[in-house]
């Protein structure tokens, strides 16, 4: 579907202090990795696939259809940088499915039949709560 390669090579990375409790530690490295990939510039992805992530990833988006991923989980630049790009990846590969169209079925006789009758028992049930008429 998509050459993941090519597509890894339009990345942009960029390393940053992770936020939060840590220690010392936290202070002096940047560990947290923050992931870019420019939407509009992208020469890997067709133009019917990057109207597709678009509509896909309104909300993602910035307003410059820039896609931003961060990762501060470990400790660990590289698998940071492994996580976020697996994250990446993952988002692209399912925006960029299609559904498959529905092929409706007809209802089966059996579960119709149930149905009514259900529906006729539920009313034969409240017809014999009014009290009996008098002529």
């Amino acid at each position: 579907m998509i050459d993941e390669q090519a597509i890894l090579n339009e990345l942009s990375f960029k390393a940053v202090r992770s936020s939060g409790a840590g220690g010392q530690h936290v202070n002096k490295t940047a560990s947290k990795v923050e992931l870019s990939f420019d939407l509009e510039a992208s020469e890997v992805l067709s133009e019917a696939q990057k109207i597709r992530l678009k509509s896909n990833l309104q909300t993602r988006l910035t307003k410059a259809h820039v896609l931003i991923l961060q990762c501060g989980e470990s400790r660990s630049q590289h698998k940071n940088k492994a996580t976020v790009i697996e994250r990446f990846l993952n988002i692209i590969k399912e925006n960029l499915e299609e559904e498959k169209e529905r092929i409706p079925t007809k209802v089966p006789k059996a579960v119709v039949k149930k149905r009514l009758k259900s529906k006729r028992k539920i009313s034969e049930k409240k017809a014999n709560r009014k009290p009996p008429e008098i002529d």
